[in-house]
């Protein structure tokens, strides 16, 4: 009679422990006990099946786990490395709108409590888009964990969400331009406006400039940090892209102004706050606010009369891009977009809404094929 390949235990049951297909944080493999009452024959069936199954990725780990628990799990093991913005966007989405689904199952989860989520929010689209984005992850992450079967990660998919729609990005308006230059503006206030608009930085690459970033001599500064906000209080990180790191030239305006300021400077930030230290998120509203006054006046506003509306740091950022759009070909979208830290394409999209503006398709045609 052939050898029992499993050993019996004094409690009657056949025992092992088997891969189940997924990894310990450290690397190695996780097991789980099998056991069978019947024979080591029986159990040596459960361990075929459980090597089936993963083969075919179609073992589902038994689990008691909740949604919120592995979303909040999800959060601190999966998402450690991204930017503290984002992290705080996730945070606030499982938080505030998937805390409905507390003491719900992982295994019971459908498109039922996601819809429920969403019909919550429905009001504010860019919500339900941030909520679907969330939860489409966190499926994902689950399924590959072993803890769904492939068919939930569909569950996004059959679920009805109001479309976001961004704003419309614009340029700076005639009218506002005018502003930026007649504005009765604080020395520190017109260093911020002038970078943005000058130089098209985004608006925690200006607050995180320091003076060994400016160099007069050659009319160029150095992009070489951002600054971000964690509730109110700022932390210096990395700029935003892989090629957010670079040197772009300043306009003469900007270099004879800083001429002036940089010597009076005593910070080691250009933008700072009270005592020269790094702007909070509040200190930086009260700036801007005070920013926006001062050039509402200056296109003829008063403090009950507003003439500039919606203004942002990034319409300034978009309207350098817009413009030296309009010096093509005396500049590639390539040169474009290194000078911005961007991508090629971001910039490339810009300009064809600009040729698109242009266009006038029977007089090209026209002149094309005249004879």
């Amino acid at each position: 009679m052939a050898k029992a390949k499993y050993k019996l235990y004094a409690d009657g049951y056949y025992r092992t422990r088997a891969w189940d297909g997924t990894y310990n944080p450290d690397g190695s493999k996780h097991r789980i006990n099998l056991k069978s009452k019947k024979s080591s024959k029986d159990l040596e069936q459960k361990v075929n099946e459980l090597k089936m199954q993963i083969a075919e990725q179609s073992y589902i780990k038994p689990t008691d786990i909740t949604f919120c628990e592995y979303a909040d799990q999800w959060l601190t093991l999966y998402k450690a490395t991204c930017s503290n913005n984002t992290k705080a966007m996730y945070k606030n989405i499982i938080d505030v709108h998937m805390s409905v689904l507390e003491g719900v199952l992982l295994r019971d989860i459908s498109r039922l409590h996601l819809q429920q989520i969403i019909n919550n929010a429905a009001q504010e689209p860019r919500t339900c888009q941030q909520i679907m984005l969330t939860f489409k992850q966190i499926l994902k992450s689950a399924i590959a964990d072993n803890y769904l079967p492939e068919k939930a990660g569909h569950i996004v998919d059959m679920v009805s969400s109001p479309k976001y729609v961004p704003p419309k990005k614009r340029p700076l308006t005639p009218e506002e331009i005018k502003a930026v230059q007649l504005a009765d503006l604080s020395p520190m206030d017109r260093t911020y406006i002038y970078i943005l608009y000058g130089c098209g930085l985004r608006r925690g690459e200006v607050l995180a400039l320091q003076p060994s970033d400016i160099r007069l001599k050659t009319s160029e500064l150095t992009v070489r940090r951002a600054l971000e906000f964690i509730g109110n209080n700022p932390a210096i990180k990395s700029p935003k892209s892989s090629n957010g790191v670079r040197t772009v030239p300043m306009p003469p305006y900007l270099v004879k102004h800083l001429q002036d300021y940089l010597p009076k400077l005593r910070s080691n930030y250009l933008i700072h706050g009270q005592s020269g230290s790094l702007m909070t998120k509040s200190a930086y509203r009260r700036m801007w606010e005070r920013i926006l006054l001062k050039l509402n006046l200056a296109a003829g506003g008063t403090e009950n009369l507003w003439k500039i509306h919606g203004l942002t740091a990034h319409i300034f950022r978009h309207n350098y891009c817009t413009q030296l759009c309009y010096q093509i070909p005396a500049i590639s979208t390539k040169q474009i977009a290194e000078l911005m830290g961007d991508r090629e394409e971001m910039v490339i999209k810009v300009y064809s809404h600009i040729i698109a503006e242009k266009e006038d398709v029977t007089g090209a045609v026209n002149t094309a094929v005249s004879l």
